[in-house]
């Protein structure tokens, strides 16, 4: 899940990530320890951050400034946690029925949230902790994951083949649906799409097929799906949250404890194996973020049954 949209971002107000420190960074972005957060990470800040118990972790983003934002599927709230000392807090009060997946954080500070079986798409402004837009999809389904592409903010629905893309920033012209189509395989039940990216060329989108482990290169004008050749590699099965760094491609496979990492062409047409990523602290990571040299993963522990006493927590690896 990239952080960063391939194509130029609308004009965005200064980032202020909530409260004092966060409102330094943002004002302080030319300032050294601002510039090492965004080039580089400290091997002094901690690679494992403790979640409360219960809170079913599923979606993770980062922005510009040491901050992860963190969502739950069991209530839809949302947990901020200062990668600096591992320290968290809730931003976002969750409810029943609610749920949180997919989570992107664009340059002025409003986070995208897929509802996941609330089917609801959301935005808060984290300079404020306040929503401010709610979505209903009218198309039942699974609202999973989320990126930012030109004007839009794009979501992947599960159990229904189709896109939902929401203005980003002021604009309030309403959701859009895009059926896809084209080479594009849709289970009668249960997950297909999952994770979605950009393409390098930044002309398009990358959809993982969680059940039957393809990646498809997807239009965002007409929803057209084509097959992307994966070489070195038979499948992505699980395929979960999509980070794409240039033209390398980090595919989260979620119950085999697995981060398959591919080359790109810049059209995304065939995706290349290069290596593999595992840490023995995986326990079915789902979505992740980066910043600087490394990625960041929620466990999302979907082996073991949720209880409100059920521990959790987000982890870090080198981006190696």
């Amino acid at each position: 899940m990239s952080q960063t949209p391939s194509l130029p971002s609308l004009p965005s107000r200064r980032s202020v990530l909530g409260g004092a420190v966060a409102a330094t960074f943002a004002l302080g972005a030319g300032t050294a320890t601002t510039a090492v957060a965004a080039e580089r990470t400290r091997p002094s800040w901690p690679t494992d951050f403790p979640l409360p118990n219960g809170f079913r972790p599923e979606g993770i983003a980062i922005g510009s400034g040491p901050y992860a934002y963190m969502g739950s599927l069991a209530d839809g709230s949302i947990r901020r946690a200062d990668l600096r000392t591992g320290e968290g807090r809730t931003v976002l009060a969750g409810a029943t029925g609610g749920a949180a997946t997919g989570l992107k954080l664009d340059r002025d500070g409003l986070l995208y949230i897929s509802g996941g079986v609330s089917g609801s798409i959301r935005v808060l402004d984290t300079r404020t902790n306040r929503l401010t837009a709610t979505y209903q999809p009218t198309t039942a389904g699974f609202v999973n994951d989320v990126i930012l592409y030109g004007d839009r903010a794009w979501f992947t629905n599960s159990h229904a083949p189709v896109l939902y893309a929401i203005p980003r920033g002021k604009k309030k012209d309403g959701l859009r649906s895009v059926p896809l189509g084209g080479e594009w395989e849709q289970a009668p039940t249960g997950i297909s799409a999952n994770g979605i990216e950009t393409t390098p060329d930044g002309r398009a989108l990358i959809i993982v097929n969680s059940p039957i482990g393809k990646l498809f290169r997807v239009d965002p004008k007409t929803g057209h799906a084509t097959n992307i050749t994966l070489k070195g590699a038979a499948d992505v099965v699980n395929g979960d949250g999509l980070v794409r760094v240039g033209n390398t491609l980090y595919v989260v496979q979620n119950r085999l404890n697995l981060i398959t990492v591919f080359d790109l062409d810049a059209g995304a047409r065939t995706a290349t194996l290069r290596r593999s990523i595992t840490d023995p602290r995986f326990d079915v990571p789902t979505t992740a973020a980066r910043l600087g040299n490394r990625l960041y993963l929620v466990n999302a522990r979907f082996t073991t049954p949720p209880t409100p006493e059920t521990t959790y927590n987000a982890v870090a690896v080198p981006l190696r």
